[in-house]
């Protein structure tokens, strides 16, 4: 027996018999000899940590564009709380820790550069609206690996394309994630919100605050906690009624007073110019696309065009923007 097989057997003994088991995956797109020291979730996990797109989250904005600070969140550390919460509610509720690792690790690979207001500058150049949950699903499947993408599992790829939307997971794991996707970014806002001076704690709703907390730690933890107790049954990975309640009441708070208008999104306007600049640039310079993102004809050029500005870091977009529209200086010889 591999210690890969061993591994799949303590899932069996141990897991819900809700869990989505290693060994019962759905498979992958391109079929593969299975290693012998790790699941196929384990696998996934560690070729999302390895692959580039998820490297650029580090130098990708959460919610704060630019911020002068060492402590505001990026798209990263974002990612690693909630990868966090979910194995809590995962290894709580006996399901597959790895496989909701894995979600989690792979659910903001296709963030654009900017945050969220990204995708409302990149929508211009694609049918319908840029998702980035779409997006980040693009990247897995197609983008990284030079265009072969990274072949993960159904049961990962499902949860990366359906954690947020109108879309639901089809395992209780990817519902985990969904979840905790909201608590994290919640309770981090409110913290960044607060350490940026643009909230004051008496400002934060007196009820929520009193029910769930008044710290991150606090309600971070009641609001696992609710998950735990509220999804016992295995039936679905829900909050109460109430505690959802509470929680939707600090997320319309957010939009009133940081999402929208506040401070913190005051540069947004120019963020938007940049990534259409750089996207007008390159439809009208393809050549200038790098080999990988060049289009086989020119219907596909819209779409390469926004692979590529939505892969970019803050930074990186901003050095292609100056390169491409301010002047150099130079020294005559």
């Amino acid at each position: 027996m591999t210690i890969r097989e061993r591994i799949e057997e303590i899932e069996r003994k141990v897991l819900s018999p809700r869990a989505a088991l290693a060994a019962e995956t759905r498979g992958r797109e391109r079929p593969e000899e299975p290693c012998d020291i790790r699941t196929a979730y384990q696998r996934d996990r560690d070729r999302i940590i390895h692959c580039k797109a998820f490297r650029r989250l580090k130098h990708k904005t959460q919610v704060f564009l630019a911020p002068e600070g060492d402590h505001y969140r990026t798209r990263l550390t974002h990612t690693m709380e909630v990868a966090q919460i979910s194995r809590t509610i995962a290894r709580a509720l006996a399901l597959n820790e790895d496989l909701t690792e894995a979600i989690a690790l792979g659910h903001d690979l296709g963030h654009t550069p900017f945050g969220h207001i990204g995708e409302n500058a990149l929508s211009e150049y694609v049918p319908g609206e840029f998702e980035h949950n779409i997006q980040s699903l693009r990247v897995v499947e197609h983008l990284e690996y030079e265009g072969k993408g990274l072949n993960l599992t159904w049961e990962v790829r499902d949860g990366i394309v359906n954690h947020t939307g109108e879309g639901m997971p089809a395992t209780l794991e990817g519902q985990i994630v969904r979840t905790a996707d909201r608590i994290a970014y919640i309770n981090h806002d409110i913290d960044d919100a607060l350490r940026a001076g643009i909230l004051r704690t008496e400002d934060l709703p007196a009820e929520p605050m009193e029910v769930l907390g008044r710290y991150p730690s606090q309600r971070i933890d009641y609001l696992a906690h609710d998950m735990v107790e509220s999804s016992s049954d295995l039936e679905a990975i829900r909050l109460s009624e109430r505690t959802w309640e509470l929680m939707d009441r600090l997320r319309d708070f957010l939009f009133e007073n940081v999402y929208i208008g506040s401070v913190a999104k005051a540069e947004e306007d120019k963020a938007v110019r940049v990534l259409r600049s750089l996207a007008e640039h390159y439809l009208e310079n393809p050549g200038q696309l790098p080999d990988e993102f060049q289009p086989e004809d020119k219907d596909e050029l819209p779409l390469k065009v926004c692979d590529y500005v939505a892969g970019m870091t803050d930074r990186y977009a901003l050095t292609k923007y100056r390169e491409f529209f301010l002047p150099r200086s130079w020294v005559a010889e």
